[in-house]
């Protein structure tokens, strides 16, 4: 009876950190605001989150006017807690640039989407070559599925440790 209790204990302690997670991280804000109106180049943006992001891959595009010129100074983006930032170059001309953002969620989710905000006044800027647009710094950080499959391991053993022990003892 022991065996049994210890048995299901187990799986339920399992099957309850195993659960898919209900809520995802969601988009907060960002700065220039989402439909902001500024006067000058700003000198970076940022997209703030609703849980924190993690650290890697986190990308950050700034698309001018015309939807295809590039203004971030990299692609990789600075993870801060819950809010991810990357440099800009100086702006160029006046009209709505879209910030598109794709990161990684602390719970290993992609969260995806956009931001805009308007320059009223031209800048002396130039959009990135291709090549200086897909320049990035080097992320780190381990994945959270790395860790999930590292648990369910570990519990695994604790359970084979469990039942061996509990065995009774045969005479």
């Amino acid at each position: 009876m022991k065996r049994a209790l210890l048995l299901a204990a187990l799986v339920l302690g399992l099957t309850g950190l195993t659960a898919p997670a209900f809520a995802h991280n969601t988009f907060v804000g960002s700065s220039p605001g989402n439909g902001a109106t500024v006067g000058s180049s700003p000198k970076q943006v940022s997209v703030t989150f609703g849980e924190p992001v993690q650290q890697g891959e986190n990308r950050i595009s700034v698309l001018g006017p015309d939807g295809h010129s590039q203004w971030q100074a990299q692609r990789l983006a600075t993870v801060d807690g819950d809010s991810v930032r990357v440099p800009l170059r100086e702006l160029g001309p006046a009209g709505r640039y879209t910030i598109a953002y794709r990161v990684i969620s602390a719970d290993g989710h992609p969260v995806s989407g956009t931001a805009t905000f308007t320059l009223s006044a031209p800048g002396h800027g130039t959009p990135a070559a291709p090549e200086q647009a897909g320049q990035s710094d080097t992320g780190g950080g381990v994945p959270v599925w790395v860790w999930a499959v590292g648990v369910v391991v570990l519990l695994a053993v604790a359970i084979g440790l469990a039942l061996r022990l509990t065995r009774p003892v045969r005479k």
